[in-house]
């Protein structure tokens, strides 16, 4: 039962009725828990703090007990799930005015990141050293995220049905809900729901592989599927290959950054990667690109040098 909030009621409050409200059951169980932890930080930092009495010097305190713990980048997505509550209640005139206006987002020094990806020799290593099999396993799964740059929830909802060998693609179109109880979910974003071209290789052994298997049937789930698992499989890998250690994830990583340094456009990797925009990979890979154009700075010079 919802009740009527008033200006004297706490922000607390307000912020856990608008998430039932206006996220649960509009947005993705692992999206959702952002906000449930996001509540529980503002009861743990502004349990008492009253509607009325939130403007900027108390908004901007609760930021900055909150950057004390986490990374800016943090702190930036903490103040955007407030600031769209925060807006909602300054629309219902329960808050005068918007105390999230000129917020400064802090937040405590980067740790220093693991290496996301591998290069192109150390990703051919990896390669060469799986166990492909004659039936599915985890390594033919990590084959497929190397070939592709899948997301893990994608590589694991695919069935026989999604391969068109003869095109030499992958249609992705759903996801495995892993984290849960299992079952077919769908994609991240309209973006997500695409087809992902394969090479010629990867298509007869996929060809192979599946042929004997029910069509509508995910090919890699057996039971309960956990990320460590796989995780686990890819460690010892790359700790007998002695290369950097990556996470499945890691190797999505580096389908892109070796698409990349290939000279493929941002555009058509962010099609293949499923990202909603070109912003996404343009943050994501912005160290490559950077180098790209530190690359490209060069090919410019050595172009004007001829013509003297």
């Amino acid at each position: 039962m919802l009740k009527k909030l008033q200006r004297e009621d706490t922000f607390a409050m307000y912020f856990k009725q608008w998430v039932t409200v206006y996220k649960v059951g509009a947005i993705r169980e692992v999206t959702l828990s952002k906000y449930t932890m996001t509540q529980s930080w503002i009861e743990r930092l502004a349990p008492d703090l009253k509607l009325c009495d939130l403007d900027r010097t108390s908004y901007q305190h609760i930021i900055n007990q909150y950057a004390v713990h986490h990374e800016r980048q943090t702190t930036m997505d903490f103040h955007h799930h407030l600031k769209g509550a925060i807006l909602d209640a300054v629309d219902d005139g329960l808050i005068d005015r918007d105390p999230t206006r000129k917020a400064i987002i802090k937040g405590k020094v980067p740790r220093e990141k693991k290496q996301k990806f591998l290069n192109q020799f150390e990703l051919h290593m990896l390669v060469k050293h799986l166990n492909l099999t004659e039936e599915v396993n985890w390594d033919w799964l990590i084959l497929l995220v190397a070939k592709t740059g899948m997301r893990f929830s994608e590589v694991l909802a695919l069935t026989p049905e999604d391969f068109d060998f003869a095109q030499q693609t992958i249609s992705i179109n759903k996801t495995w809900d892993y984290k849960g109880e299992g079952g077919f979910l769908p994609t991240k974003n309209k973006s997500s729901i695409r087809k992902v071209q394969i090479d010629w290789k990867t298509t007869s052994q996929f060809s192979k592989l599946v042929k004997d298997l029910k069509e509508d049937v995910p090919i890699f789930i057996k039971g309960k599927v956990y990320n460590s698992t796989v995780n686990n499989v890819l460690f010892r890998h790359c700790k007998t290959l002695g290369i950097p250690i990556i996470s499945i994830h890691g190797l999505r990583h580096t389908h892109a950054s070796l698409l990349l340094f290939d000279g493929v456009t941002i555009a058509s990797v962010a099609r293949r990667l499923g990202h909603s925009s070109m912003t996404t990979t343009q943050k994501t890979y912005l160290h490559i690109i950077h180098e790209l154009e530190n690359q490209d700075t060069d090919l410019v010079i050595r172009s004007l040098s001829r013509l003297i």
